[in-house]
């Protein structure tokens, strides 16, 4: 069904379609660009792949309510017969991580520039050609995480109440500590089959030192860091959400998340340093 609408309404006017969506996301340019600093050292809109598909997709819906233009009036046809709109994240082309927006059968990139700027904005091609995959499990998305960013990903043995949906703790190049990843699919994924991918990782995944577990859990609020450490701590806490049977609808993944932005980026101390105190900062541009 989405195919043969997407051939009804969509394919006839891709070229309007995309002038659409280039005039939203220009209309996103100006908000954001006014209202962002710089993420991971660079300027916007490196980085800002979910921030500005998410700004599209909030304007696509109010737009959606009002159409005027060729594109706007083949969107809203196409969905007044049924016609679906959602987000979508993934791997794109085994390279790194990508918000779209599926639109029917048409994958389409609203952010297409936020890792080389030099590419046009907007991307529309079958979904089926747009090399778009799901992560399979944490060794998947830790590969294609320390190829994109130069990162390293860490087994959460620090934060043990947190490891069941976030397993994972990621080193910035510039030596930031940051727990990941604040992501629904993500979450979704570690807890299926009684959190099997999410203890496989605890098990397997590298381990961070004594001194940056430390440093993690004291920039931490008390909740977000219990009472226990450690690699036995993480996967009872496995086992004990297993038991619980905890149902993900919205509530509780919003829940998580805000669990998720109380812990802050914490700096580790440059090699040689004298500074015996970490610098510490709450920062909700989490990795995706």
């Amino acid at each position: 069904m989405q195919s043969a609408l997407t051939r009804q309404f969509l394919i006839p006017v891709l070229p309007a379609l995309e002038a659409m969506f280039l005039e939203l996301r220009a209309e996103t340019d100006r908000t954001l660009n006014a209202e962002t600093g710089a993420k991971y050292g660079q300027a916007y809109p490196y980085g800002y792949c979910m921030e500005i598909t998410e700004d599209v997709l909030r304007r696509l819906s109010g737009m959606m309510n009002r159409p005027v233009s060729v594109g706007d009036r083949a969107l809203s046809a196409f969905v007044r017969r049924g016609g679906r709109v959602n987000s979508i994240w993934g791997v794109l082309r085994d390279r790194y991580f990508q918000n779209a927006i599926k639109v029917g059968s048409l994958y389409i990139d609203v952010a297409n520039d936020t890792v080389d700027i030099r590419k046009p904005k907007i991307e529309i091609l079958p979904i089926a050609k747009s090399g778009l995959e799901l992560v399979r499990d944490a060794a998947h998305y830790a590969r294609i995480g320390e190829s994109y960013w130069q990162a390293k990903f860490y087994a959460n043995t620090a934060l043990p109440e947190l490891a069941p949906y976030f397993p994972m703790i990621v080193r910035h190049p510039k030596g930031y500590l940051q727990l990941a990843s604040r992501n629904m699919y993500m979450v979704r994924l570690f807890a299926r089959n009684g959190f099997d991918l999410a203890q496989a990782w605890l098990l397997e995944g590298p381990r961070l030192s004594d001194a940056a577990v430390g440093r993690l859990r004291a920039a931490c609020p008390g909740p977000s860091v219990g009472d226990a450490t450690g690699l036995d701590a993480a996967l009872e806490a496995c086992r004990r959400e297993r038991r619980r049977k905890r149902v993900l609808d919205g509530g509780a993944i919003a829940n998580l998340l805000a669990s998720f932005d109380r812990v802050p980026w914490v700096k580790e101390p440059e090699v040689g340093s004298a500074n015996a105190h970490p610098d510490v900062s709450v920062s909700l541009n989490t990795i995706q």
